[in-house]
Protein backbone atom coordinates (compact mmCIF):
# COMPACT_ATOMS: atom_id res chain seq x y z
CA UNK A 1 0.00 0.00 0.00
CA UNK A 2 2.66 2.48 0.58
CA UNK A 3 4.40 1.55 -2.14
CA UNK A 4 1.37 2.51 -4.04
CA UNK A 5 1.77 5.59 -2.92
CA UNK A 6 4.94 6.47 -3.65
CA UNK A 7 4.52 5.47 -7.10
CA UNK A 8 1.58 7.75 -7.08
CA UNK A 9 3.86 10.85 -5.53
CA UNK A 10 6.84 10.19 -7.61
CA UNK A 11 4.82 9.97 -10.67
CA UNK A 12 3.35 13.14 -9.48
CA UNK A 13 5.98 15.26 -8.81
CA UNK A 14 7.79 13.99 -11.77
CA UNK A 15 5.13 15.51 -14.34
CA UNK A 16 5.34 18.33 -12.23
CA UNK A 17 8.93 18.75 -12.77
CA UNK A 18 8.99 17.78 -16.56
CA UNK A 19 5.94 20.61 -17.51
CA UNK A 20 7.82 22.88 -15.70
CA UNK A 21 10.83 22.06 -17.24
CA UNK A 22 9.31 22.11 -20.80
CA UNK A 23 7.13 25.21 -20.31
CA UNK A 24 10.09 27.26 -19.43
CA UNK A 25 12.36 26.00 -22.04
CA UNK A 26 9.78 26.72 -24.52
CA UNK A 27 9.25 30.09 -23.52
CA UNK A 28 13.24 30.77 -23.31
CA UNK A 29 13.51 30.01 -26.65
CA UNK A 30 10.62 31.44 -28.32
CA UNK A 31 10.74 34.59 -29.90
CA UNK A 32 8.91 37.61 -28.41
CA UNK A 33 10.27 40.82 -25.83
CA UNK A 34 11.78 40.15 -22.53
CA UNK A 35 8.46 41.57 -20.93
CA UNK A 36 6.39 39.81 -23.16
CA UNK A 37 8.44 36.23 -21.95
CA UNK A 38 8.36 37.04 -18.21
CA UNK A 39 4.33 37.53 -18.63
CA UNK A 40 4.19 33.91 -20.39
CA UNK A 41 6.34 33.09 -17.61
CA UNK A 42 4.40 34.30 -14.33
CA UNK A 43 1.36 32.74 -16.31
CA UNK A 44 3.13 29.12 -16.81
CA UNK A 45 3.87 29.56 -13.05
CA UNK A 46 0.47 30.22 -12.02
CA UNK A 47 -0.84 27.02 -14.25
CA UNK A 48 1.60 24.89 -12.83
CA UNK A 49 0.87 26.59 -8.88
CA UNK A 50 -2.60 25.58 -9.55
CA UNK A 51 -2.19 22.46 -11.10
CA UNK A 52 0.28 21.33 -8.56
CA UNK A 53 -2.55 22.20 -5.89
CA UNK A 54 -5.46 20.17 -7.80
CA UNK A 55 -2.56 17.41 -7.75
CA UNK A 56 -2.08 17.52 -3.73
CA UNK A 57 -5.90 17.77 -3.32
CA UNK A 58 -6.45 14.62 -4.86
CA UNK A 59 -3.38 13.05 -3.89
CA UNK A 60 -4.78 14.46 -0.22
CA UNK A 61 -8.16 13.12 -0.92
CA UNK A 62 -6.88 9.61 -1.76
CA UNK A 63 -4.71 9.47 1.39
CA UNK A 64 -8.24 10.59 3.46
CA UNK A 65 -10.48 8.41 1.99
CA UNK A 66 -7.54 5.32 2.36
CA UNK A 67 -7.18 6.06 5.82
CA UNK A 68 -10.69 6.31 6.63
CA UNK A 69 -11.06 2.65 4.53
CA UNK A 70 -8.16 1.11 7.10
CA UNK A 71 -9.51 2.63 9.99
CA UNK A 72 -12.90 1.40 9.86
CA UNK A 73 -11.24 -2.31 8.92
CA UNK A 74 -9.11 -2.27 11.93
CA UNK A 75 -12.60 -1.24 14.25
CA UNK A 76 -14.38 -4.23 12.02
CA UNK A 77 -11.79 -6.25 12.96
CA UNK A 78 -11.29 -5.33 16.83
CA UNK A 79 -15.05 -6.00 17.35
CA UNK A 80 -14.99 -9.16 15.36
CA UNK A 81 -11.80 -10.15 17.93
CA UNK A 82 -13.62 -8.83 20.87
CA UNK A 83 -16.83 -10.75 20.11
CA UNK A 84 -14.57 -14.37 19.80
CA UNK A 85 -13.12 -13.87 22.81
CA UNK A 86 -15.77 -12.60 24.58
CA UNK A 87 -17.86 -16.01 23.19
CA UNK A 88 -14.95 -18.56 24.16
CA UNK A 89 -14.85 -17.32 27.68
CA UNK A 90 -18.53 -17.33 27.86
CA UNK A 91 -18.04 -21.23 27.02
CA UNK A 92 -14.94 -21.77 29.09
CA UNK A 93 -16.73 -20.15 31.81
CA UNK A 94 -19.97 -22.77 31.13
CA UNK A 95 -17.58 -25.50 31.06
CA UNK A 96 -15.95 -24.92 34.38
CA UNK A 97 -19.56 -24.25 35.89
CA UNK A 98 -20.46 -27.47 34.66
CA UNK A 99 -17.57 -29.44 35.95
CA UNK A 100 -17.89 -27.69 39.51
CA UNK A 101 -21.18 -28.40 39.84
CA UNK A 102 -20.45 -32.21 38.77
CA UNK A 103 -17.49 -31.99 41.27
CA UNK A 104 -19.88 -30.86 44.16
CA UNK A 105 -22.45 -33.50 43.38
CA UNK A 106 -20.23 -36.42 43.38
CA UNK A 107 -18.41 -35.15 46.88
CA UNK A 108 -21.58 -34.76 48.28
CA UNK A 109 -22.69 -38.21 47.11
CA UNK A 110 -19.32 -39.62 48.55
CA UNK A 111 -20.39 -37.59 52.21
CA UNK A 112 -23.21 -39.43 52.11
CA UNK A 113 -21.85 -43.10 51.08
CA UNK A 114 -19.38 -42.37 54.48
CA UNK A 115 -22.12 -41.04 57.00
CA UNK A 116 -24.03 -43.90 56.29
Amino acid sequence: MCNEKDNKTGLVLGMLAGAAIGALVGLLFAPGSGKETRKKIKKKSDDLKDQAQNNYGELSDTVKEQYGNLTSRIKETAGHLADTVSDGYDKLKGQVTFKAEDVKEEAGSKLNDLKK
